[in-house]
């Protein structure tokens, strides 16, 4: 990670401007596409809007400015997601990962059944370089991984199965052709929490706890990666 991101950690309670940067934060799927579910039969909607909901504060507590997006589950177009995050600095969208098919195995959880992985687990974020905002995208998804393994977190390997590497010591990885990330003026990454198939980690995604610590570790990847790109000396083009 550049010296000059873990030089700009320390300048972030000192350094002031004229208005905070605004992170829009998406919740993933919603009514009408609830999403994965997870090991035990949730949705991973339900997964999505826990943890943004601690991310927003989180946010708020590092004075960030937040503006909610889907927070009520309603935006049925993926394109309609970015237009509703139009205006802000930087755009997150909150996911939670799972596995196909073929790595399924079968149980039963409260007497219903249910499938689960056992090969697959980690967090996982995602740039398209068909953004316009490539360059900010990519040092901002950096620096929330450098952050998410600096708090213990490790990010899941499974992606270099089907994606090419960004940063993958940081879990960064490239998926060019997703909506909210190409459809947007705005810097963008997509955030997977972990693997809600797993058994063990779909408890640890619920954990309160674990939730507020997984959430300061990207809510200061995003200040920093903001207030550094607010500092810099703007240039002529």
């Amino acid at each position: 990670m550049d010296r000059f991101f873990i030089f700009a950690l320390f300048l972030l309670p000192t350094v002031a401007f004229a208005a905070s940067p605004l992170v829009a934060v998406d919740v993933g799927h919603g009514g009408k596409d609830s999403g994965a579910t997870s090991a035990r039969g949730r949705s991973e909607f339900a997964f999505n809007l826990d943890f943004s909901r601690v991310l927003a504060a989180s946010l708020r507590q590092h004075e960030l400015g937040v503006r909610e997006v889907n927070f009520d589950g309603n935006i049925g177009s993926l394109a309609a997601r970015p237009q509703a995050a139009a205006g802000s600095d930087f755009f997150i969208a909150v996911h939670h990962d799972s596995i196909g098919e073929a790595w399924l195995l079968n149980w039963e959880w409260n007497g219903q059944p249910q499938t689960y992985t056992e090969v697959k687990r980690g967090y996982g974020i995602f740039v398209s370089a068909q953004n316009p905002e490539l360059e900010t995208s990519l040092r901002c998804a950096s620096t929330i991984g450098a952050m998410m393994r600096r708090a213990g977190f490790e990010p899941s390997p499974w992606h270099a199965r089907k994606h090419l590497a960004a940063d993958a010591d940081n879990g960064v990885w490239y998926y060019d052709n997703l909506v909210v990330l190409y459809r947007t003026t705005l810097p963008a990454v997509l955030f997977e929490a972990g693997v809600i198939k797993h058994r063990d980690e779909e408890l640890e995604l619920l954990d309160p706890e674990r939730q507020a610590r997984m959430a300061d570790a990207v809510a200061t990847g995003i200040a920093a990666c903001l207030y550094v790109r607010a500092a810099e000396p703007l240039t002529e083009k």
